[in-house]
């Protein structure tokens, strides 16, 4: 809906502002050829704003939400390619992800963080090597460190860390 939300909401906004102006135009040229008194003209204009604010203020509405919908769409399509990249080669390096991306290490961070949070992608990676790796759920269920082998402990919701060496794996 992004794209359509935006343009019903620019198309929204051009039709109030033509209809004030044609609604202006023809108070304006009534008050000119005196066929219109200054209170009929007012009156005019108080109904005709009745109908231009409204679909001024819905189309603004619906292009803002048109645009943070894009922004979702966006941040989900580079999701999927992180998912993508780390499925295909089994691991990835931080730095290719983020430059393929073309995002910073800590976008990436948190992508890969919102990954988890929706149960998305399991493996685990280490941050001192700026590495991804892909690990099934099932080869993750220890308490070792799959890079170095040290006993690793609980981090947060689904995630263990290692505190030799860095490493956080994200459990599914």
């Amino acid at each position: 809906m992004s794209n359509s939300g935006k343009l019903a909401g620019i198309l929204l906004i051009a039709a109030g502002v033509v209809g004030a102006v044609i609604a202006a135009a023809w108070l304006l040229s009534g008050i000119a050829g005196e066929q219109l008194t200054t209170s009929g003209a007012i009156l005019g204009f108080a109904l005709a704003l009745i109908i231009v604010v409204p679909l001024i203020g819905a189309g603004i509405y619906l292009t803002v939400r048109g645009q943070s919908e894009a922004q979702e769409l966006e941040t989900v399509r580079k999701e999927r390619r992180i998912l993508e990249m780390v499925q295909a080669q089994g691991k990835v390096g931080i730095a290719d992800v983020a430059l393929e991306l073309r995002a910073t290490r800590d976008q990436v961070k948190a992508w890969i963080y919102d990954l988890v949070g929706k149960g998305l992608f399991s493996g685990y990676i280490n941050w001192n090597e700026g590495i991804l790796y892909s690990r099934q759920a099932s080869q993750l269920k220890t308490n070792k460190c799959p890079n170095c082998g040290g006993q690793v402990e609980l981090a947060g919701k689904g995630v263990v860390r290692c505190p030799f060496c860095g490493t956080e794996i994200f459990l599914s």
